[in-house]
């Protein structure tokens, strides 16, 4: 006897509540092994891999390479032969683990007459499509209680339209209210004060509302005199990028920051021809080579040793200053899909050439789009090397819900006194952006003072060991 089983998307754990389909793994009619990856994804933090528990016969795969499909909604459906192959499933979901056993290669199914047909039984849930979802119907206000909404993203999106969620039918799973059912139900607004009747389907052209799509009524009128007066009350043309992925976590992290942290900069330049030399030295003894990242994470370390201060953060709710005792160091990496921020954990514990490991390993890691949700977060401090673009200084926007960030610009030749003698010497100019509420610029000071003491001196560092 066949069953066929329905796997949708999992919670990916570290709060994410939608993932975008970037490649499938699997046709229609191949056989998968239990665990056996099926489908690629792309989180607000990284590029995983989604396993699936069911071993069996692909029947139908629910969404097209670039659809954004939340926690929740069907990723695929899995024939398998008898009922007593439901129970060999891994019951795992979560990227990362599994039952260990190996994938058995793919293989195209040939059905035979009478078997499963190319198409999911009518009784299946329909599969989610990349085009726009049907338009949301009209429903009755529903009751005071929950509102089948996962995503945080679509909650915002009604709140700053003013649009009450309980009025809308979702077209997900469930009654789920999808971001598409809002942005129709915002486009479909004004249309409606105009005129009596609304066609049942609308093209889409856009995947979000336009600015007068969006405007109240108050809004609208203030534009129309706008336009009387010979001012234009519409945006100009253009390409529309959406925000999402890794762009649109970036912009909502950074975003937060500025809203709720009131931060400070202050920069110092410093003579790095001794930090230089001194690495040099370490990678002509032999042995692994040192990177320069290597020893400034070093150098920050030790000074948030003396500074506590800066490795903490703040919880709004209860008002209070939370002093981390662990470093956890982020670092800013660029790579094709965008700014991302690995985070080497214990970082305090770790020497000059674990760290120069350890940075390698999550670089990597980080071109590859391999990094999971874990070594993207939980970072309690971050060192930004924004000197590898040949700029020599920045005021970085602090990396929420951290309480400071190191820069560091590029190390170029330049007159420098030294030794009461004008001379030509490696400088690198240090900045630090920083929480004004877990301290002041005394404590703020004192600690890229600190740094830039062990840059121009490293034995400052070997004192502090």
């Amino acid at each position: 006897m066949t069953q066929v089983l329905e796997f949708r998307l999992p919670d990916l754990g570290e709060g994410l509540t939608e993932a975008q389909i970037v490649r499938w793994l699997v046709q229609v009619g191949d056989v998968v092994a239990i665990d056996e990856p099926v489908v690629e994804v792309e989180t607000a933090k990284a590029m995983v891999e989604v396993p699936c528990p069911y071993g069996g016969v692909v029947t139908a795969r629910y969404g097209d390479e670039g659809t954004e499909l939340p926690v929740g909604a069907p990723l695929l459906t899995v024939a398998v032969g008898a009922p007593a192959e439901d129970d060999q499933g891994s019951g795992n979901v979560l990227v990362g683990y599994g039952t260990g056993a190996p994938p058995a290669r793919r293989r195209r199914a040939r059905p035979r007459s009478g078997a499963l047909p190319d198409k999911p039984r009518p009784a299946a849930a329909p599969p989610v499509a990349a085009s726009t979802p049907p338009p949301p119907v009209a429903a009755p206000k529903r009751p005071e209680g929950p509102v089948p909404v996962i995503s945080p993203l679509v909650r915002r999106l009604a709140r700053e339209h003013g649009l009450d969620l309980r009025e809308l039918a979702g077209s997900g799973p469930d009654g789920l209210i999808l971001r598409a059912d809002v942005e129709h139900a915002l486009r479909a607004a004004p249309a409606s004060a105009v005129a009596t009747a609304v066609p049942a389907a609308q093209p889409e052209t856009v995947s979000v509302p336009t600015r007068a799509e969006s405007l109240t009524p108050t809004h609208a009128e203030t534009a129309a005199a706008s336009a009387a007066a010979g001012t234009s009350a519409t945006l100009a043309t253009g390409t529309r990028i959406p925000l999402r992925g890794v762009r649109g976590a970036v912009a909502d992290k950074l975003s937060r920051s500025r809203r709720e942290i009131p931060d400070a900069t202050c920069w110092v330049d410093a003579d790095a021809t001794e930090l230089m030399h001194a690495r040099a030295a370490m990678n002509a003894a032999g042995g692994p080579k040192i990177s320069l990242l290597a020893l400034l994470a070093r150098i920050c370390t030790a000074a948030l040793a003396r500074f506590p201060e800066l490795n903490s953060t703040v919880d709004l709710a209860a008002r209070e200053i939370v002093r981390l005792d662990r470093v956890h160091l982020g670092f800013a990496a660029q790579t094709e899909r965008g700014l991302v921020v690995p985070v080497v954990r214990d970082a305090h514990t770790r020497d000059a050439q674990s760290l120069t490991a350890e940075f390698a390993r999550l670089t990597e890691a980080a071109r590859t789009g391999t990094l999971t949700p874990a070594e993207l977060t939980g970072g309690t401090f971050t060192l930004n090397n924004y000197g590898v673009f040949g700029v020599d200084g920045s005021t970085p926007i602090i990396n929420h819900p951290e309480a400071a960030m190191l820069g560091v610009g590029r190390i170029v030749p330049k007159p420098w006194v030294h030794q009461g003698e004008l001379a030509v010497r490696q400088v690198v100019q240090l900045s630090l952006t920083f929480d004004h509420r877990v301290c002041d610029g005394g404590t703020a000071g004192g600690f890229l003072r600190y740094v830039a003491d062990c840059v121009e001196r490293p034995v400052v560092l070997l004192r502090s060991l």
